[in-house]
C-alpha cells in the first residue's frame, strides 16, 4: 500500500508556471505507475499524463501536450507535474494516483492509490 501526498498548486496568472509534487510513502515507490488526473467542479476526473515505473514510457492527453510534462525521481519517492503556459480552463483539483499492475493507464478505475488533491486556481 502507498499513501500519496501532493503539493504545489496554488493561484496563478494565465500564462504562469506551477509544478506539483506528489509524495509517496513507503519503499516500493519504484514499482508503481503513476498518473495524474484533475477534475474541476461539476466535470468529471480527466487524465493528464501517466509515467511508467522507470520513466521510460509516458503518456499526455492530448489537449495538453507541449504544456505539460511528467517526471518522477524514484530516489526521493516523487512524481512532478511541470505546468506552464497555464489557461483559466486548467483550473482544477490535481490528483497524483498509483497504480501497482502498471497498466499505463487514462482511466480513474486503473489506479488503486489516490492523494487528496491540490487546487490549481488560474485567473485570466
Amino acid at each position: 500500500q502507498v499513501q500519496l501526498v501532493e503539493s504545489g498548486g496554488g493561484l496563478v496568472q494565465a500564462g504562469g508556471s506551477l509544478r506539483l509534487s506528489c509524495v509517496a510513502s513507503g519503499r516500493t515507490f519504484s514499482m508503481y505507475g503513476m498518473g495524474w488526473f484533475r477534475q474541476a467542479p461539476g466535470k468529471e476526473r480527466e487524465f493528464v499524463a501517466a509515467i511508467s515505473w522507470s520513466g521510460a514510457r509516458i503518456y499526455y492527453a492530448d489537449s495538453l501536450k507541449g504544456r505539460f510534462t511528467i517526471s518522477r525521481d524514484n530516489a526521493k519517492n516523487t512524481v512532478y507535474l511541470q505546468m506552464n503556459s497555464l489557461k483559466p480552463e486548467d483550473t482544477a483539483v490535481y490528483y497524483c494516483a498509483a497504480d501497482p499492475l502498471h497498466r499505463d493507464g487514462r482511466v480513474p478505475y486503473e489506479y488503486d492509490y489516490w492523494g487528496q488533491g491540490t487546487q490549481v486556481t488560474v485567473s485570466s
